[in-house]
């Protein structure tokens, strides 16, 4: 039977944007067809870093580093027809006691390459010094407590320009109430840790590319000995000080004290890629439903 000619009635083809979200590594297929020219718009957030692990007064997980063009920046022109590999960085780990946290991985489409959140320190008793400064990354991890040995108070990590922001310092001499450094966010740096409590976590950063606004990015807060004056995670999935995890598939870091970081994310937005045109049947499709009866 000939491809050729249609029956039904004539509509105008369809024409409405592609939006694909990946929460895991996987390939974008740019379609062949419709009158973009082969530009979108991108999301790409890095795994969060984990938070420091010792005792109670490590630094928060600097969240993942955020790239993005939406709204208003300069899309990427990707080929028609072709497939683009995506990678989703993973969180950090909080890898058990006497360690900074692990930075988060890297999140990569195309030629945007996002950068894993920084660790953040752990205490340094009885750890050398230096392992109680929190480590950069597209946002920098937060500082622990780094005065048992009477050393000057910790940093937080650096974070990457244009990604992310840095993590706060920790508490120098204090009482027992000591705390930790809230890890960075993409909008704003992580808080000091203070005599009385934990650092909050930066925030993240709003963004609406998926056709509504969610918050990614957020730092994790710094532990502190006092429980209730624990650090707060940053807006967009920064997990609170004491352990608490950041959140999956935001890129935010992990609480201090034994919190993982959350995975990233990347979002594609192709304008006006798809194009369909339904009510029209070709003579094949015809005659192929209407042999089982499934089309009269």
């Amino acid at each position: 039977m000939s491809n050729g000619g249609i029956i039904g009635p004539v509509q105008n083809p369809v024409i409405s944007d592609l939006n694909q979200t990946f929460t895991a590594s996987g390939n974008f297929n740019m379609p062949n067809s419709g009158p973009a020219p082969g530009d979108v718009d991108y999301l790409v957030v890095a795994g969060g870093g984990g938070g420091g692990s010792n005792t109670n007064v490590d630094g928060g997980g600097g969240a993942g580093g955020l790239r993005t063009s939406f709204p208003g920046g300069a899309k990427l022109t990707i080929t028609k027809g072709s497939s683009t590999p995506v990678t989703v960085g993973g969180g950090g780990a909080s890898p058990g006691s006497n360690n900074r946290g692990v930075p988060g991985t890297d999140s990569i489409f195309s030629t945007i390459t996002s950068t894993g959140g920084g660790g953040g320190g752990v205490s340094d008793q009885p750890q050398p010094p230096a392992l109680a400064q929190g480590l950069p990354g597209g946002s920098g991890g937060g500082g622990a407590y780094g005065n048992f040995s009477q050393q000057p108070p910790s940093t937080g990590g650096s974070g990457t320009p244009g990604q992310g922001n840095n993590g706060g310092s920790g508490a120098g001499p204090a009482p027992p109430n000591f705390g930790a450094g809230g890890g960075g966010g993409a909008s704003g740096a992580g808080s000091n840790g203070t005599s009385s409590g934990g650092g909050a976590g930066g925030a993240g950063s709003a963004n609406s590319i998926t056709g509504s606004p969610v918050t990614y990015a957020g730092g994790g807060g710094g532990n502190s000995a006092n429980v209730p004056s624990r650090g707060a995670g940053g807006a967009g999935g920064g997990g609170t000080g004491g352990g608490t995890p950041g959140t999956i598939n935001t890129g935010g870091g992990g609480g201090g004290s034994g919190g993982i970081g959350g995975s990233g994310i990347v979002v594609v937005l192709a304008p006006n890629a798809k194009v369909s045109a339904p009510g029209i049947w070709s003579f094949s499709d015809a005659y192929n439903n209407r042999i089982p009866r499934t089309w009269n």
